[in-house]
């Protein structure tokens, strides 16, 4: 996919960061869009300026956990535009504390969001960017999803899922040799809002987690973050590390797995 203009492109989490920087190069790239989220207030936000762009903009309200509703959408956006070429699972959420301190829950909402999201949008939308003859897949796993962290227990598992997942499905292309490439992202501290919307452990604070996140770890701005996704895309790249962030810990964690498990043990002790 050398281009994104005059395809059909569907992003979920659109409403704000990462989601609403691609939906805006995307726009500006020329390409159709079917954008969705659970917070109306800024997808209307997302919709308005992707208009100003000269694009057309199809914006739904959709629970990525929701598989009907995921099954239903597919069918909704291909009634609409006819194809859909490029497919980004953006979607998620984020929950702190360590695993002891979770309830049961937590956990299932982190996984059904992020890992069974990106899971409901590949089965609905997979037929559709093969029946294109020149799709491509992109579902956004983490820096957590190559490394783990202390504290991220639930949303390290989705990530890892994700990353196992979407790696999986390349091969099965490539083996079929079907008309798809898939691509598995992995951004770093991106200055978003999910630390600040994320939820924590009863009875533990989340400004805390958020202020860290925000002043320690969110380097890279989510226009820079869409920018290498969509680079990633066009070329239809195996992965994509997003930050120097990803760069430099995937690097480490690759160097020794229990040097990396002392480090990280290290810094969640300083942090408590």
């Amino acid at each position: 996919m050398r281009s994104f203009a005059g395809r059909v492109a569907v992003v979920t989490g659109a409403a704000s960061g990462i989601g609403r920087a691609l939906a805006y190069r995307l726009a500006a790239a020329g390409a159709t869009l079917a954008i969705s989220d659970v917070d109306d207030q800024g997808l209307a936000h997302t919709v308005a300026h992707a208009n100003s762009l000269g694009t057309r903009v199809r914006a739904d309200r959709l629970d990525v956990a929701d598989r009907a509703a995921m099954l239903s959408y597919a069918d909704a956006v291909t009634a609409e535009f006819g194809a859909v070429h490029l497919m980004i699972n953006n979607a998620g959420v984020a929950h702190g504390g360590e695993f002891l301190g979770m309830s049961f829950a937590d956990i299932d909402r982190v996984v059904d969001i992020d890992f069974g999201g990106v899971v409901n949008g590949t089965k609905a939308f997979l037929p559709l960017l093969i029946a294109s003859g020149d799709g491509a897949l992109v579902n956004i796993s983490s820096l957590f999803g190559l490394v783990p962290m202390a504290g991220q227990s639930a949303y390290v598992a989705a990530k890892y899922a994700v990353r196992g997942f979407t790696e999986t499905l390349r091969i099965e292309m490539l083996a079929a040799r079907l008309p798809v490439t898939v691509t598995c992202v992995h951004p770093g501290g991106v200055a978003t809002a999910i630390a600040r919307n994320g939820t924590v452990n009863a009875g533990a604070g989340r400004a805390g987690n958020a202020e860290m996140f925000d002043r320690v770890l969110a380097r890279t701005s989510p226009d820079r973050a869409a920018e290498v996704i969509l680079r990633g895309a066009a070329r239809g790249s195996p992965r994509v590390l997003v930050g120097t962030d990803a760069l430099v810990l995937h690097g480490l964690g690759l160097l020794s797995i229990r040097a990396w498990q002392r480090a990280a043990a290290m810094a969640a002790r300083r942090l408590r």
